[in-house]
């Protein structure tokens, strides 16, 4: 088959909007709002909000210990703040699942060298292997260091806490 250079370069033009749309999306906005240590609300430059769970962490609960603290500290780091956040894709509540960066600074890693949150290996396989070796490495020097909630001496995993709270309720 023989294509002509405009209709290569339309195929091209189309392989690239497959790939963009395959790879998710790059919001760029402002933080109004902070749910919790890895969840906020961006609002794009059309207004749009935008619900955006934090990739490769999570953080304790509100009603967990140092819930509240992973929340004020993400809030120090993000609120009001223009932010650009690289979404690959949603999860199952329609959230998009991002990398945030406020002036080039990884704020999902800034949660987890903190102490602030556990780097998510139930979830390592989406993200970048650069991304998943240094959250890990983050995560381990927190411990040792016994920063933010590993200061705790056995801190509960949010999956862990939110496990036995399903099971609370199916036990009732």
């Amino acid at each position: 088959m023989h294509f002509n250079i405009p209709g290569k370069l339309a195929l091209a033009a189309f392989l690239l909007f497959l790939a963009h749309n395959a790879s998710g999306e790059t919001l760029i906005g402002r933080i109004v709002a902070i749910a919790d240590g890895d969840t906020v609300t961006l609002l794009d430059a059309s207004k749009q909000q935008h619900k955006i769970r934090l990739s490769g962490i999570d953080a304790p609960e509100r009603k967990q210990a140092f819930g509240t603290v992973s929340r004020q500290h993400l809030a120090g780091l993000v609120f009001g703040k223009t932010v650009s956040a690289d979404c690959p894709k949603t999860d199952r509540y329609g959230r998009w699942i991002c990398k945030i960066e406020v002036d080039g600074i990884d704020t999902n890693l800034t949660q987890v060298a903190v102490g602030m949150a556990w780097h998510y290996k139930a979830y390592q396989r989406d993200q970048r292997p650069e991304d998943r070796a240094r959250y890990a490495l983050a995560e381990e020097r927190a411990q040792e260091e016994k920063r933010g909630l590993w200061a705790d001496r056995s801190p509960l995993a949010p999956w862990e806490f939110r496990k036995a709270k399903r099971q609370r309720a199916v036990n009732r």
